[in-house]
């Protein structure tokens, strides 16, 4: 008999989910709310007693238990030291559960909008927040957890994704010959940013990670934390022209070196990590494929449409990681 793969989150119902709560030893109310979230599965739960409860369901076979402990230790630390993140609750001794075959952590739900990166106070007190979660992050190493660089964020999604049937054959080979060239670019980015200090992070701050209320902003969702350069948790608050950018990087390290020095070598590897999530971003929806889930909110990828905008997006990055680091305009 053919052994059919099942979905991963196939026996994660709303009754799974209510019994795992109560088994972390809450009453919920029945009331359930799923949020925006792919890798996981994230919900909104009532409680009979208080406030909401936010679950988080881990994909299976992702982390390690150790690498998941790792993340809710780090985020556990700001929150010690009244850094905005929001860790996991920690309940009978433990942040880490299991019920009915699932791994899951609770958090307390943290309201909050979308920040206004148009503001140079803005900025600047997003950039105060990194230098602190980062002079925390370079105190201790993860053990468990991947490093951020070329290799596995660029070379290995693209081994991944040019060894399977995921291109039209008409882009299979023009794709093949604009990722090694991009591949090579971000290896150059890399050898010029030289032995550039590397730390825990939080690995994704991109604005829906970043809730904002009038105390400020909290950062949410440390699941794609690793160990890399510090100017990954800044780029991806950049957007616009060169100079445009410039200018908000300015605001944020502004912030930022209030609290941990940055070093402007790192500047190289600005548009490195900008094709490097490309290419790891096509290999993600890729590995992903087998949970309905994917196909049914990402239809447009594997067309050839998508191939063409990513071939075309990775010539433009290519031109950019020849031209001077960012700063220097």
């Amino acid at each position: 008999m053919e052994n059919i793969q099942l979905p991963p989150f196939a026996s994660l119902t709303p009754d799974a989910i209510l019994d795992a709560v109560e088994s972390a030893g809450f009453k919920a109310s029945g009331s359930l709310l799923a949020l925006n979230s792919y890798e996981n599965r994230v919900y909104q739960l009532g409680m009979d007693e208080g406030p909401p409860l936010v679950a988080k369901f881990y994909r299976p076979e992702r982390w390690s238990d150790e690498a998941i402990l790792e993340e809710h230790a780090f985020s556990l630390q700001l929150a010690e030291r009244e850094i905005p993140a929001v860790p996991p609750l920690t309940l009978q001794g433990r942040t880490l559960h299991s019920h009915g075959g699932f791994r899951f952590a609770l958090f307390e739900r943290r309201g909050g909008r979308v920040p206004e990166l148009d503001r140079d106070d803005t900025l600047q007190w997003i950039g105060r927040f990194l230098g602190r979660i980062h002079a925390l992050g370079k105190t201790e190493r993860y053990r468990h957890r991947p490093a951020l660089d070329w290799q596995t964020f660029g070379r290995e999604p693209a081994d991944f994704i040019l060894a399977g049937d995921w291109l039209p054959p008409e882009l299979a080979l023009v794709y093949r010959g604009v990722v090694e060239q991009a591949l090579a670019g971000a290896a150059r980015c890399f050898e010029r940013a030289g032995s550039a200090e590397t730390l825990r992070l939080h690995g994704d701050c991109h604005v829906g990670n970043l809730l904002w209320t009038d105390a400020g902003p909290h950062f949410v969702d440390f699941d794609d934390s690793r160990t890399g350069p510090a100017v990954q948790d800044l780029w991806m608050l950049l957007s616009g022209d060169r100079a445009e950018q410039s200018r908000q990087l300015a605001e944020v390290l502004a912030g930022y070196e209030d609290f941990c020095e940055f070093d402007l070598r790192e500047l190289n590897l600005l548009e490195a990590l900008r094709t490097l999530r490309l290419i790891h971003y096509s290999a993600w929806l890729a590995r992903r494929w087998h949970d309905p889930a994917f196909p049914a909110a990402f239809p447009w990828f594997g067309g050839a449409r998508y191939w063409e905008e990513q071939i075309l997006a990775l010539r433009e990055q290519i031109a950019l990681m020849d031209e001077p680091p960012l700063w220097s305009s």
